[in-house]
């Protein structure tokens, strides 16, 4: 396990300094290269190796910068328990919790403004897939009847979303 974790960090330090020393590009084909960012993980991992898995984003949202970057080599995945995700991956397997988590990322934060919201369902219903999400990482009470997803789960969110659609 020692052995992993410092493959991991190993990789996070690599991707971290090439992260700093390029500029940061347009999200879309810098230099008409469509895998930019993958030659620059490949660049970073050892050729002997199984490959790495690196997802990153910088996301603007209501008024919120997240920067974020996460990244692991592919034995590291593949060695894991899948079945720890299941909790985090089922509450995001119903359509009113992801449309609360849109919204939330759009501003909306209460309750109150939540339930205004047509076709959630009933206020208990709300109540029950705020605590889900909650109950999963997805979202975080930032006060009473508010709420909000965590910053190092926006861009992750997103990544998930983004997969969903390939």
């Amino acid at each position: 396990m020692a052995d992993l974790e410092e493959r991991v960090t190993a990789l996070e330090a690599q991707v971290a300094a090439l992260v700093q020393h390029q500029p940061v590009a347009e999200p879309a084909e810098p230099s008409g290269d469509t895998f930019w960012a993958l030659h620059g993980l490949k660049r970073l991992v050892p050729a002997d190796g199984s490959g790495a898995v690196l997802y990153t984003g910088t996301v603007r949202l209501a008024g919120q910068h997240h920067d974020w970057q996460y990244g692991l080599p592919v034995d590291a995945v593949l060695d894991a328990d899948w079945t720890e995700l299941a909790g985090a991956l089922t509450a995001l397997a119903h359509p009113v919790r992801l449309r609360l988590l849109r919204e939330i990322l759009g501003g909306r934060h209460t309750t109150a403004a939540l339930a205004e919201i047509e076709g959630l369902g009933t206020t208990g219903q709300l109540h029950h897939h705020l605590r889900q999400l909650t109950a999963a990482g997805w979202l975080r009470s930032t006060g009473r009847g508010q709420y909000a997803v965590p910053g190092d789960r926006v861009v992750p969110l997103l990544a998930i979303l983004t997969a969903a659609r390939t």
